[in-house]
C-alpha cells in the first residue's frame, strides 16, 4: 500500500502531523507493506528566493494579532510539537521560499533518502537555531549530505534551477486535482484522504480502511484539524 503525504517544509502542520502519521504507522499490523511517498506544495509559489522574514511579524500581520498573541499561539503550537515528541524553536525562526527544498527532496526520492531529507528539514526548520532561508545553498547542501545525499550532485542540483522543476510543478498540479487546498494532506492507496494533522486514531482508521477496501478517494473525518494553505497555518488558540 502506498501513502502519499504533500507537505511543506514551511509548514508547522506538516511537522505535527508527520508525526501523528508515524506513530500510527508504527503500531499497523502491515507497516512494513506501506511505502511513503513525500509530494511537494508551497504554501507561497510565488515569493522569491531571496524573501525571507521574521516568524512572528508575519502571523501578527497576517491574522491581524498582535505580536504577544502570535508569541501566544506559537507557545501553544510548540506545546502541541513536545506532546509528540518533537522539539520546536518558537522563537526566532523565519519564513521563506520552499522550492529549492522541494527540488532536492524529488532528488533524494530517486536516491531512496527521500524520508531523511525531509526529516531534516523539518528539523532544521522548527528546532534548529540556524536558518534554512537565508544562509545560501550550502545550507542545504549540508543537509542533504546528512541525510545521505552526495553534496556535488546536491549542488547541481540547486544550481540548475530547472532540475527537477516540473516534478515539483506536477506535485501540485495533482494535489489540486484531488482538492487539496492545504496541507498535510494524506492520500492512502488513492483510496481515501486525510487533510490536517489528525489525531493518530483517525490515521490509523484510514490505514486500516484503505487496507482492506477498494472504493474511489474519500476524505476521512472532516472535523477541522489543524493545516496550513495559501491563505496561512491554523494558528493554535490557547486553552
Amino acid at each position: 500500500m502506498r501513502v502519499e503525504i504533500w507537505s511543506d517544509i514551511a509548514c508547522p502542520w506538516c511537522y505535527v502531523g508527520k508525526a501523528r502519521f508515524e506513530k500510527a504507522l508504527a503500531a499497523f499490523p502491515h507497516r512494513d507493506e506501506v511505502e511513503v511517498v513525500h509530494r511537494s506544495f508551497e504554501l507561497d509559489p510565488g515569493r522569491a528566493k531571496d524573501d525571507a522574514g521574521p516568524v512572528i511579524p508575519m502571523l501578527a500581520k497576517k491574522y491581524g494579532m498582535s505580536e504577544a498573541q502570535a508569541e501566544a499561539a506559537e507557545d501553544n503550537l510548540g506545546t502541541q510539537a513536545a506532546a509528540e515528541g518533537l522539539p520546536y524553536r518558537t522563537r526566532g525562526r523565519d519564513h521563506g521560499n520552499t522550492f529549492d527544498m522541494h527540488r532536492l527532496l524529488h532528488l533524494a526520492k530517486e536516491r531512496g533518502r527521500q524520508d531523511e531529507l525531509v526529516q531534516g528539514l523539518y528539523a532544521a526548520n522548527f528546532a534548529e537555531e540556524r536558518s534554512v532561508f537565508t544562509e545560501g545553498d550550502e545550507r542545504l547542501v549540508g543537509l542533504a549530505v546528512a541525510a545521505g545525499l552526495d553534496a556535488d550532485e546536491a549542488r547541481a542540483v540547486l544550481a540548475d534551477p530547472t532540475a527537477y522543476a516540473d516534478e515539483v510543478r506536477a506535485d501540485e498540479r495533482e494535489a489540486a486535482e484531488l482538492g487539496a487546498n492545504g496541507v498535510p494532506f494524506f492520500v492512502l492507496d488513492r483510496k481515501y484522504g486525510v487533510s490536517g494533522a489528525q489525531p493518530a486514531e483517525v490515521f490509523t482508521q484510514a490505514l486500516t480502511q484503505a487496507w482492506g477496501a477498494r472504493s474511489p478517494l474519500r476524505l476521512i473525518d472532516q472535523a477541522d484539524a489543524e493545516a496550513c494553505g495559501p491563505d496561512g497555518c491554523a494558528v493554535p488558540q490557547q486553552s
